[in-house]
């Protein structure tokens, strides 16, 4: 049991490997003709420039995070949370970089059609998996070793919680940051370009289509790549930091408890091998039919499902064999995994254009773009009461699972251990998860570099039926992302009321909304989402007026431009530093929200901050699936129209689901997806600081 750590850290090493090797197999493809080289190149410059941008903004909130952390916790705190920062840094990096890479070569094997582009863009994306899980789990069990295990220190399992803080700091910034970037570069090309100008969506007229490519890999790659090695990494730690909190462990006394302790790790062990074996099974086939290609696309996800319910399954009679039912915790695992493949299907079902819901949006759109937008908000509330019962089933299941197996002894709930694995679960098979998410961007690339090349419509038909699909996957994994935080906030603010206890054993947090300051943190936390969604929203917007009105200039003051006049080009570089310049500066208020709110909070009254944390969980988890299922809803109304549907592009239902569409980017790229990291931002901010608070 002891080297259960061991075997995880050495399947991260082989998930790296596994990264590596799919990085030389995109590396050896053909990246096309001298005009698709350019394009990539001018992609790969802006993407580079964004995130090293960023990542020198955000340095400076972590250093001083860091600081703060030294002084308060314990200077080891603060190494543990750098460690955190820079390895989530480094995956969202090496994914970009790869996804900038893979879009052109995507490109030019869809001249040979779905069975040549299909693998060539998984490969991508699986390069970005990987490294998310790998790099993820190997810091994790890096310090755990050393800090647990190892040097036995004081403190240590507030040490091992700093090094979720890290990544979740680089995940908020990345997700608001690229989500304001990808977003505005959208909204203008679309709006100006599309409905204005009457161009085809990535046309090489459009100033802002190389903007609008990069925003992809900022945003829904290194950005994506951030939330999920955070969502995995916290999905750990909750189990373990529960556990710890609950029986008063330290490093000294963690093998009074190990099984406990290793359980989550042993999760992600078989997640990770399962994940590697799955993704040899993904393979295209002739068909450009997005049922045919989701099947291809999701075989690597399925094999890498069921190899980890058998895995998990035989590691709990294996680990908890002095139990009476050591099933049930496996069963509570299980019961996590299945709920979040039922999460993904749920936001299958509302953002796909083979079921009605879409179809009844682009049948809106006939009567305008007010229609278009009732009706997508209409589908994005009913998918969040789809959505809760799924949750509520997966925490009834995980909880039964725990209670069968180790009932409650004093302060320790089975049950919501239970709970706690049913997250990792959810999230045990992230590698493959992440490299059929990040394989989107890629196909929407891919499709941008064919119409920008100026290549044969067969091509675009490829990398259209590709992309199409890449805007379920990538509901999909937000569904298990936003899943996982739902129970990883639940363990990880258990894990903050025995922080409190641990802390100062005559104070115990109080939870009885009739007490006055309880009730107004429970206020201040509904509120909060809405505020955080509002900003994000409201920077988009901000940004995306900015991109418009260059874009308009560019049309009216370069000759021949909009006439697509032989040898006249737009000026790129403006519109990629307009994004650039504008994101930056608006994710520091949203981004420094969810970490001021919890501090100031919790040094005033520690049961108003249970309050404020258990009123953002209830209406951030609903406001993440509303905006993340109406978002893709409407995008994939606008492609279900541009296929033919309710007269075709360019017609005026055309027109009013782009319309639809724009009003969603935000929602589904920027506010929704970064929701699930506020709430876990503020939970492991409120617990890692909980000695602090008494």
């Amino acid at each position: 049991m002891e080297a259960i750590p061991y075997l995880a850290a050495l399947s991260a090493l082989a998930g790296l490997v596994l990264a590596a090797y799919y990085y030389k197999l995109v590396e050896a493809a053909s990246p096309g003709n001298d005009r698709m080289v350019f394009l990539m190149t001018e992609i790969q410059k802006g993407a580079r420039a964004f995130l090293k941008k960023e990542y020198q903004w955000v340095a400076v909130f972590a250093v001083a995070m860091a600081i703060l952390l030294a002084v308060v916790i314990a200077p080891l705190a603060a190494v543990s949370y750098a460690l955190g920062a820079v390895l989530s840094a480094s995956a969202g990096y090496a994914g970009m970089t790869v996804a900038t890479m893979a879009n052109a070569r995507t490109t030019e094997a869809a001249k040979e059609g779905p069975a040549k582009a299909l693998p060539v863009a998984f490969r991508g994306g699986a390069v970005m998996g990987f490294s998310v899980a790998g790099l993820g789990l190997l810091g994790l069990m890096l310090t755990y070793l050393v800090f647990v295990e190892w040097a036995e220190v004081a403190d240590a399992f507030e040490i091992l919680t700093a090094y979720g803080l890290g990544a979740s700091t680089i995940a908020l910034f990345s997700r608001v940051g690229g989500g304001i970037y990808t977003k505005a570069a959208d909204v203008g090309a679309d709006l100006v370009g599309k409905v204005e100008a009457g161009i085809p969506e990535d046309d090489p007229r459009n100033p802002a289509t190389i903007a609008d490519n990069v925003g992809d890999n900022v945003g829904d790659v290194a950005g994506m790549g951030a939330d999920l090695f955070e969502s995995y990494v916290g999905s750990i730690i909750a189990p373990i930091s529960l556990a710890a909190f609950a029986l008063g462990l330290t490093a000294e006394t963690s093998s009074n408890a190990i099984e406990f302790l290793v359980f989550p790790m042993f999760v992600a062990f078989i997640g990770m091998v399962a994940s590697i074996i799955g993704s040899f099974m993904v393979k295209g086939g002739d068909s450009t039919d997005t049922k045919a290609l989701s099947r291809a696309l999701h075989m690597g996800t399925n094999v890498a499902m069921g190899l980890t319910i058998v895995g998990v399954i035989a590691g709990s009679y294996w680990i908890f064999d002095g139990a009476d039912k050591p099933w049930g915790i496996g069963v509570s695992v299980v019961g996590g995994l299945v709920v979040g493949w039922g999460l993904g299907k749920c936001a299958e079902y509302f953002t796909s254009d083979h079921f009605n819901p879409v179809k009844k949006i682009a049948k809106q759109s006939e009567t305008g773009p007010a229609t278009t937008v009732l009706a997508g908000i209409s589908i994005g509330m009913i998918s969040v009461f789809a959505s809760v019962a799924l949750i509520l089933v997966g925490i009834g299941i995980a909880y039964w699972g725990g209670d069968q197996t180790f009932g409650d002894a004093g302060d320790f709930s089975g049950g919501l251990y239970g709970i706690a694995v049913a997250a990792i679960g959810m999230l045990a098979t992230t590698g493959v998860v992440v490299s059929v998410d990040a394989y989107g961007p890629i196909a929407d690339n891919a499709g941008g570099i064919a119409e920008m090349a100026e290549l044969d419509p067969s091509v675009r038909d490829v990398t259209d039926a590709l992309d199409s699909l890449g805007n379920t996957t990538a509901a999909i994994a937000k569904g298990f992302a936003v899943g996982s935080a739902a129970l990883t906030a639940l363990a990880l603010f258990k894990s903050f009321e025995f922080a409190i206890k641990l802390a100062d054993p005559g104070s115990a947090l109080n939870l009885d909304i009739g007490e006055v300051d309880v009730f107004i943190g429970l206020f201040i936390g509904a509120g909060l989402p809405f505020l955080f969604a509002a900003l994000t929203i409201d920077a988009v917007g901000r940004a995306a007026n900015q991109m418009i009105e260059e874009v308009r200039r560019q049309f009216r003051e370069i000759p021949g431009l909009r006439e697509g006049k032989e040898g006249v080009i737009p000026d790129s570089a403006r519109c990629v530093a307009i994004s650039t310049e504008a994101s930056l500066k608006e994710m520091i208020i949203p981004g420094a929200l969810a970490v001021v709110a919890p501090l100031v909070t919790g040094f005033i009254s520690v049961d108003a901050l249970g309050g404020l944390l258990a009123g953002a969980l209830v209406t951030g988890f609903a406001l993440a699936i509303f905006m993340a299922n109406a978002g893709g809803a409407w995008d994939n109304a606008k492609k279900y129209i541009e296929t033919g549907q309710h007269g075709g592009k360019g017609s005026d239902p055309h027109k009013a689901a782009v319309v639809g569409d724009t009003v969603g980017d935000p929602f589904k790229d920027t506010s929704g997806p970064a929701m699930n990291i506020l709430l876990k931002v503020m939970t492991i901010v409120s617990l890692v600081f909980a000695s602090a608070f008494v």
